[in-house]
């Protein structure tokens, strides 16, 4: 298979997904989770979690699981979080995945959410560590948004960090977004509420550009030229997605078998 074939491939198995998403929005849930730097882990534990959020495709109704609201239900202070911790993250986490048997059979779109240092394993192992038993997900019903977009866009989409650049680029409100090096810095200062808005920014930003995806409005830095190349090939993969370059590639291969058979026509005849 050539690279211009399995690009076409991975653009069509994309874009089926794409167009299951839009028809069929009840079963798909969006999930993004704050958390503890891992970077600065020397000792090896797995980042403690701050906040996840999830979010409906269908409704756009979100559920949050935040350690600050756990605390508040136990009439703990913002100040006092940090030295009850570990009690609140398994409350917390027991929250999580009690929805999270609710709705197992639901698709859970996320953004490289795909190992133990972020991910939903790290979430697993985490809960494991608190002494709870965690509620796996199927692998078949994850769907990671970054993969997915660059099967679809090609690799040079969009600039990286690619969804800061996404949401930059198509307008999209950043009010409450941190970044990596930011979040990481919030949980120092214990500044747990800005991390939860965080990540309920994050969620509704990805559904943002899901929603513009499915309708073709989605501003990238692509193009089919950039996607398959300028080649012969890349033309003929190029016609497969699209009728008027399918036409326009007969008629220019109706045209040449033509004008080659006057050419040899003549040739005959000289």
């Amino acid at each position: 298979m050539t690279k211009t074939s399995e690009r076409f491939k991975r653009r069509k198995k994309a874009k089926g997904i794409l167009n299951h998403i839009s028809d069929n929005p009840a079963e798909y849930l969006i999930i993004h989770y704050s958390c503890e730097s891992f970077f600065n882990k020397p000792e090896g534990n797995t980042p403690r979690i701050t906040s996840i959020a999830v979010k409906s495709v269908r409704n756009e109704q979100t559920y949050s699981f935040s350690i600050h609201k756990i605390a508040e239900l136990q009439n703990i202070s913002l100040s006092e979080i940090n030295q009850n911790y570990d009690q609140l993250e398994k409350d917390m986490l027991d929250e999580y995945f009690d929805f999270l048997s609710r709705h197992e059979n639901e698709k859970w779109i996320h953004i490289n959410m795909r190992n133990i240092n972020f991910g939903f394993e790290a979430i697993n192992h985490r809960y494991k560590v608190l002494g709870g038993s965690p509620k796996y997900i199927n692998d078949i019903l994850k769907i990671d948004l970054a993969r997915l977009f660059v099967d679809f866009y090609g690799k040079d989409y969009v600039d990286h960090p690619r969804f800061e650049s996404l949401y930059s680029m198509n307008k999209i409100t950043m009010t409450s977004f941190l970044n990596g090096a930011q979040e990481a810095e919030a949980f120092v200062q214990e500044n747990y509420v800005a991390l939860h808005q965080s990540t309920l920014r994050k969620v509704d930003n990805m559904h943002d550009v899901i929603s513009l995806a499915n309708g073709n409005d989605l501003k990238t830095k692509s193009n089919l030229f950039k996607i398959y190349g300028i080649s012969f090939s890349g033309l003929y993969f190029m016609s497969k997605e699209y009728w008027i370059l399918a036409v326009l590639f007969w008629f220019i291969n109706a045209t040449l078998t033509a004008l080659l058979g006057m050419f040899i026509m003549s040739i005959v005849n000289s």
